[in-house]
C-alpha cells in the first residue's frame, strides 16, 4: 500500500537523504521542478505560464520550473515573494533563473493584474508555501491566493496547494484551488482529507530519488488503499469447501419501524461471501421478517413488548454464538430502548467471537466505552461523524459537556483531523475503528490507519452504513483478520457505490443498489 506522510515525516526523509545518503538538496529540488514541468507538458503543453514563488524551498522548486519552461521556449513570468530574503538552494535557483533570462517580478505586481490581459490558455504555477505551513495565511499572501482563485486560470500546485495544512487538510485562512497537484516521494494526508482534497485537483506523486526503504518505513503508519491492495486481500474460495467454510454471522438488529436496516445488512453479508446468516430479531416481528427473507434465517429473541430486543435475550444470543456463530454484528435498526445499552455492553464483554458494532449499537456504548477493553474478542466499530462525536463526548475521551452545542463542536473537531481522531480512539479503546465519511478512515489498536480511495457523494443516503456492516461481517466470517476485513469491506463498499453511480448517477443511488452492485465488484477485482 502507498504510504501517506505528515510534513514532519517528509522532512525527516529529506534530512536523511541529504545528510546521511549524500544526495544534495539542490539535486532533489532540480528533480522536483523537472517532474512538475514534465506533467505540465503532458497536460498543458501550450500557453503563457505565471510562476508564483515563495521565499522557501517551495519557491526554489518554482524557479527550477520557470527556468526549464523558459529554456523550452514557453512564455514565462515569475512573481517572487521578497527574493532578497532567499537563501540556500532556493537562492541558487533564483540566480540561475535570472541568468537564463527569466522575467522575474515582485509579487506586488501580480495582485493588480487585470484578468482581461490573460490569454485563453494562461497557466499559474503555485510554488508559494508548500507543506511547511503552520499558521493561517495573512496579508499580503492571502491577497495573492485570492487573486489566483479570482483569475480562473488552470493552476498547478507544487507539493500541495498553498494555504492547505498538509497534515489535516484544513484551509489555513484561505487556499489556492488547484486543477492538479504534483507532490514528491509520498502523498501527504492533506491531499486526501477535506477540504484540502477538493483544492488539490488531480494528484500526481513523483519519484525524485528518495530511498525506497525510507518511503516504506514502518514509522509512517498511514496508508492509502487502492484496487491492487483490495485484490491482494480478497479471501480465497477453495474448490473443496461448503457453507460452513465461510462462517455464520448473527445479526442482532431490527425493531418495530426499522426492519429494513437488519435485512439490508444481512443481504449484503451474504452477497459478500458469508456462508450463513441469521437475523436475531424481537419475537413480535418474526412474521414480518419471515415473509421477506429467503436465504437468511431468523432467530426469535425476547421482546420488550414494544417491538425491540429485550435484555433477557442475552442468554439466547450467547448460546447461539457458542454453538454456531462465527461473527456477531450488533446495531442496524436495533432502537434506543432503555434495555438496549445493557444488552449491548453484556454482549461486548461476553462474546467469544469477533463483534461488529454499528448504529444503535454504538449509541448504546456512549459514555461506557471502557467496556470495550474488557472484550474477549476483537471489536470493530463503524461510526459516522455524529456517532463518533457521541462516543467521544459522553466517554470523556475528548472534551466535556453535553447538548447540541457540544456535539457540533466535537463533530467539527473530528472533521478537522479524521486520521488522528480514528487512531487515537482505536489505540485508547483497543478496537478497530472504521470512521465513516469522506474519506473513510480505518484505524487499528497498534496505531495504523488506512485512507479509503473509493466511494462517491451518492452514497450519502440512508442504509449505506448497514450495507457496510454486513460486508465487513462477511469478511470476518471468512476468517479474515479484523483489520483486513475492515479495509477490504470499506473499499469494496465504496467501489460498489461507484459502479452503481456510473450506471444510475449519484442522485438516484440508494443502499439496496449497492448490495446489487457487490457481485460486479468481485468480478472487477478478479479481472
Amino acid at each position: 500500500m502507498l504510504k501517506v506522510a505528515t510534513a514532519q515525516q517528509m522532512q525527516d526523509i529529506d534530512r536523511v537523504t541529504i545528510g546521511k545518503l549524500g544526495i544534495a538538496g539542490i539535486v532533489l529540488m532540480e528533480r522536483a521542478g523537472l517532474s512538475v514541468v514534465s506533467r505540465m507538458n503532458e497536460l498543458y503543453p501550450a500557453g503563457k505560464v505565471m510562476v508564483l514563488c515563495g521565499s522557501g524551498n517551495n519557491g526554489g522548486d518554482g524557479f527550477v520550473i520557470a527556468r526549464e519552461l523558459h529554456n523550452q521556449g514557453r512564455e514565462v513570468e515569475v512573481y517572487a515573494v521578497r527574493p532578497e530574503k532567499l537563501k540556500g538552494d532556493a537562492k541558487t535557483n533564483y540566480d540561475a533563473a535570472k541568468k537564463f533570462g527569466v522575467n522575474i517580478h515582485s509579487m506586488n505586481e501580480f495582485i493588480p493584474l487585470d484578468s482581461k490581459l490573460m490569454t485563453p490558455n494562461s497557466l499559474i504555477v503555485d510554488a508559494l508555501l508548500g507543506t511547511g505551513l503552520q499558521d493561517e495565511v495573512r496579508k499580503p499572501l492571502s491577497d495573492v491566493i485570492n487573486k489566483v482563485n479570482d483569475l480562473g486560470c488552470p493552476v498547478i500546485a507544487v507539493d500541495i496547494p498553498s494555504g492547505i495544512s498538509s497534515d489535516s487538510g484544513q484551509v489555513m485562512g484561505c487556499a489556492v484551488r488547484a486543477n492538479l497537484t504534483v507532490t514528491f516521494g509520498l502523498p501527504k494526508r492533506g491531499h486526501f482529507l477535506f477540504p484540502g482534497a477538493a483544492s488539490a485537483g488531480r494528484l500526481f506523486v513523483e519519484d525524485i530519488g528518495f530511498l525506497a526503504r525510507l518511503l516504506d518505513s514502518e514509522k509512517i503508519q498511514v496508508s492509502l488503499v487502492h484496487k491492487p491492495d483490495a485484490v491482494a486481500l480478497l479471501p480465497p474460495r477453495a474448490r473443496y469447501s461448503h457453507k460452513g467454510s465461510y462462517g455464520h454471522v448473527l445479526f442482532v438488529a431490527g425493531s418495530r419501524g426499522k426492519t429494513g436496516a437488519a435485512l439490508m445488512a444481512a443481504r449484503a453479508c451474504l452477497k459478500a461471501g458469508a456462508g450463513m446468516v441469521t437475523i436475531g430479531i424481537p419475537e413480535s416481528l418474526v412474521s414480518a421478517f419471515q415473509s421477506r427473507v429467503t436465504e437468511e434465517m431468523i432467530l426469535p429473541l425476547a421482546d420488550t413488548g414494544r417491538g425491540t430486543v429485550s435484555y433477557t435475550a442475552a442468554d439466547t444470543i450467547l448460546d447461539f454464538l457458542g454453538k454456531r456463530g462465527s461473527v456477531l454484528a450488533i446495531g442496524p435498526g436495533l432502537s434506543v430502548h432503555d434495555e438496549i445499552p445493557r444488552l449491548v455492553r453484556l454482549l461486548v464483554a461476553e462474546s467469544g467471537v469477533p463483534v461488529v458494532i454499528d448504529a444503535d449499537g454504538l449509541n448504546a456504548l456512549a459514555g461506557k466505552t471502557g467496556i470495550l477493553k474488557k472484550s474477549r474478542a476483537p471489536l470493530i466499530l463503524t461510526p459516522h461523524t455524529g456517532e463518533m462525536g457521541r462516543l467521544l463526548q459522553r466517554s470523556g475521551i475528548k472534551g466535556q459537556g453535553s447538548g447540541e452545542a457540544a456535539q457540533i463542536h466535537l463533530r467539527e473537531e473530528i472533521e478537522a483531523d479524521r486520521i488522528e481522531t480514528a487512531i487515537s480512539f482505536a489505540k485508547k479503546t483497543k478496537t478497530y475503528l472504521v470512521l465513516k465519511g469522506a474519506p473513510t478512515v480505518t484505524a487499528s489498536p497498534d496505531g495504523k490507519a488506512f485512507i479509503n480511495s473509493s466511494g462517491n457523494p451518492g452514497m450519502a443516503t440512508a442504509g449505506t452504513g448497514d450495507v457496510l456492516t454486513g460486508m465487513i461481517s462477511a469478511f470476518l466470517a471468512q476468517r479474515m483478520d479484523p483489520l483486513e476485513a475492515s479495509v477490504l469491506g470499506v473499499y469494496m463498499h465504496g467501489l460498489a457505490g461507484d459502479a452503481v453511480a456510473g450506471e444510475k448517477g449519484q442522485h438516484s443511488l440508494i443502499a439496496s443498489d449497492i448490495i446489487r452492485g457487490i457481485p460486479s465488484v468481485f468480478r472487477l477485482l478478479k479481472q
